[in-house]
């Protein structure tokens, strides 16, 4: 049986054609963290609905986070803790730290905290992110202590990409499940 999977969209939501949406329409075992402004994220603000999602839930939950919310999920991971969370999928980061891929007004989540998360973690990055570079993106699972995948040229891993369903990310959640699992 899949956990519970906790969808958490990046800067702008997920839109209708990004495959976090089409994850929610197939999971029933699935919710989404909502922020009150996805567009000019607070991190205090982001932290805060985080965590009262988190604490809301009952069984064992897998976060999955994309772009922006893998910062989030870190910051949230450095300063709590929840028997609850059994592991996490984090797709195509943002690299706050750098001016070169985000912008300045993103700048509060810096810097992305390096410490090794508490439960099993899978970082999913590309070759042509135009978000965070994929040497960046591996430096960075190393000192999370997560598995890493490189999904080649898919961009940002968002609408843009075009992944619908994205079953190869069904395929990496399920080495996630069976990791979680052993």
């Amino acid at each position: 049986m899949i956990p519970h999977l906790l969808i958490i969209p990046g800067l702008g939501d997920s839109g209708e054609k990004h495959w976090q949406n089409f994850w929610l329409k197939k999971f029933s075992n699935s919710t989404k963290v909502i922020q009150d402004n996805w567009d000019e994220p607070q991190l205090h603000e982001w932290l805060y609905r985080l965590e009262e999602t988190i604490k809301k839930t009952e069984e064992p939950t897998i976060l999955v986070a994309h772009s922006l919310a893998v910062s989030l999920v870190m910051h949230w991971a450095s300063q709590n803790n929840n028997p609850n969370i059994v592991g996490a999928m984090l797709v195509a980061p943002a690299d706050v730290d750098s001016p070169e891929h985000t912008p300045d007004f993103l700048r509060h989540f810096s810097p992305i905290p390096t410490q090794v998360v508490p439960f099993p973690t899978l970082v999913v990055g590309t070759e042509n992110d135009s978000y965070m570079s994929l040497e960046r993106a591996k430096k960075l699972a190393n000192y999370w202590g997560s598995d890493f995948i490189n999904v080649g040229k898919k961009g940002h891993i968002n609408s843009d990409s075009n992944l619908e369903y994205w079953e190869e990310g069904q395929d990496y959640l399920q080495q996630l499940i069976a990791k979680i699992k052993s």
